[in-house]
């Protein structure tokens, strides 16, 4: 039996997000290479060899890698089970079966304010972790959450 892949992708605004929250990073890396530069600049070989490798590994990070990951990054809540595909390098497939839904938690940190965006993390009676569902929209995070809870409420009497 072949399982079939989750259908909903995040936000469309989420590799914007990721990508303006990776150039945060390198653009402090560029900065320190910068004030390194005017302190001592007589090696300038290596300067410019930082500065390449911090243009290649910013142009990964901020433009290839969201974009990557949009496309792999999936979601779903089926009959049975919360399941995810995450990863942009390494992919990871997580199933939780709604049975085992503990708690369900909204994270909004401050460029997903901005954007409008909100995380979900569905904790689980399993060793493996929670599950998280990155990058929707604010309005699809609160229907997700009001759903597995409700689906939570049901289960009550499971005591997982």
């Amino acid at each position: 039996m072949r399982m079939r892949d989750p259908v909903n992708p995040p936000s469309r605004k989420a590799p914007l997000v990721w990508g303006l929250s990776a150039a945060v990073g390198w653009a402090f890396a560029a900065a320190a290479q910068v004030v390194w530069f005017l302190a001592d600049g007589r090696v300038v070989w290596l300067h410019a060899l930082l500065a390449a490798l911090t243009l290649i590994g910013a142009t990964c990070s901020v433009l290839v890698a969201p974009l990557w990951r949009y496309r792999v990054h999936r979601w779903e809540i089926g009959p049975q089970a919360v399941y995810t595909r995450t990863g942009w390098l390494t992919q990871e497939r997580r199933i939780a079966p709604l049975s085992r839904v503990q708690t369900v938690d909204t994270e909004r940190g401050p460029l997903d304010r901005l954007f409008g965006l909100a995380n979900v993390t569905v904790t689980t009676a399993s060793s493996a972790g929670a599950v998280r569902i990155v990058a929707l929209d604010a309005p699809v995070a609160d229907e997700v959450v009001a759903r597995l809870t409700d689906i939570a409420a049901l289960g009550a009497h499971d005591a997982t």
